[in-house]
């Protein structure tokens, strides 16, 4: 295993406006990637790229020094300038042996994630193998790793509660709306056309609400997720004069004052007199503290819903001891696993060596002798030796395999 490294920019050492930088477009890995691996005689290369790391895992049998790192980095990163380079050279992460292995499982298992617990990681070390080996990057040790890594998270996933508290507002905010058990076509008037409201209409949409109104100050942004939503786009400025009544608001925007006032909301309500629903997910709230007072709506707002966030996410840490635990049992089995496979791989000519002299053997030791037998008895004769050629292959094999794990 000493020849596994693990070549890592986090979001514990770089900002991510940096890390972004480092990506490389699915349409450049195949010659980007190919070119690294031959230029630095690596043997086998994985590149992993999401939006808080990039990580290269591969094999070589070379020693990791300050120079050969520089070589690996212009090398993937040919337009990068020497500065550059030896930036990134002083603030990566290099792992070695198990240090890699122990990394990447818990990369998988995200507990080395900017958000702990969040499940998208194993998706994306599944997919990431998936498109090195497409583009005939890795070999059989990476593949074992890989499996071994997935089998860790999922086993992570299940075994502790890492993922089970929600910590991401949309997840909490959504919990929240069906407590209430608001209808499926519920009328949504949603204000603001950012990521936080794009990701909290498209959740929205996935469970099965259909009625969104989309206001925004750019007219065209609010077009956009109208059409995603398929639903209607309004400017804000018009919003006073929208006559379409509401069961929800859910508003994110970047407005240092209050959207939202007592005569908006009364416009906005057009003489309804139902109980409401507002969402309010921005910092400073966009709803002026009088229209709750004023019209007692079930309230969600960003205030509570941190909190709420926090607490989970104290809870999640919790669990760091048992993930870690699975981890390191997780190792212990890798390292068997390797063995088995050592074994394999050294064992593998024996199968063709049995059956050359299983041919030999009849097609020329004993070969008059075999002309002289009459068709059954030649058909048994095959037989017993195809028997024993079998129980040949497999029994060493097994043994071999009990005598390297045991010592």
């Amino acid at each position: 295993m000493n020849g596994f490294k693990l070549l890592a920019f986090t979001h514990k050492t770089a900002n991510l406006k940096s890390i972004g930088e480092l990506h490389i477009d699915d349409t450049k890995q195949q010659t980007r990637l190919g070119h690294l691996k031959q230029a630095l005689s690596i043997s086998e290369l994985l590149f992993l790229s999401t939006c808080n790391r990039v990580e290269f895992l591969f094999c070589c049998t070379q020693e990791i020094t300050e120079r050969f790192l520089g070589e690996f980095i212009q090398q993937a990163y040919p337009h990068f300038t020497a500065e550059e380079v030896h930036d990134l050279t002083n603030n990566c992460q290099l792992y070695e042996g198990e240090a890699a292995l122990r990394h990447l499982l818990e990369v998988a298992s995200s507990i080395d994630s900017l958000v702990i617990g969040e499940r998208e990681i194993i998706t994306q070390v599944r997919t990431a193998y998936e498109k090195s080996n497409a583009m005939k990057l890795t070999g059989d040790f990476l593949r074992l790793v890989i499996k071994r890594a997935i089998e860790t998270a999922k086993q992570v996933y299940t075994d502790t509660q890492i993922a089970h508290r929600p910590v991401s507002i949309v997840s909490l905010a959504y919990r929240k709306l069906k407590d209430l058990n608001v209808k499926l076509d519920a009328r949504f008037v949603i204000i603001g056309a950012g990521q936080t409201n794009q990701l909290m209409a498209k959740f929205l949409k996935k469970h099965g609400f259909t009625n969104f109104v989309v206001f925004n100050r750019t007219l065209s942004n609010a077009q956009k997720l109208a059409e995603e939503l398929g639903g209607r786009a309004l400017p804000l400025k018009e919003i006073t004069e929208y006559k379409g009544g509401f069961d929800v608001i859910l508003t994110c925007t970047a407005s240092a004052e209050h959207i939202i006032d007592s005569n908006t909301y009364a416009a906005l309500k057009s003489g309804e007199k139902g109980k409401k629903t507002i969402i309010d997910l921005s910092i400073p709230n966009d709803i002026a503290p009088e229209v709750i007072a004023e019209n007692n709506p079930h309230y969600i707002d960003i205030t509570a819903l941190q909190t709420m966030a926090s607490e989970n996410m104290k809870e999640r840490h919790k669990e760091l001891e048992a993930c870690h635990a699975i981890i390191e049992e997780n190792i212990s089995t890798f390292r068997s696993v390797l063995k088995e496979r050592k074994v394999e791989i050294a064992m593998s000519l024996i199968p063709q060596k049995v059956k050359e002299i299983h041919e030999t053997a009849l097609n020329t030791v004993f070969a008059k002798d075999v002309e002289k037998m009459d068709t059954e008895t030649r058909e048994i004769v095959e037989k017993i030796l195809s028997y024993v050629e079998k129980k040949y292959i497999s029994v060493p094999m097994k043994m071999a395999k009990e005598i390297l794990i045991e010592n």
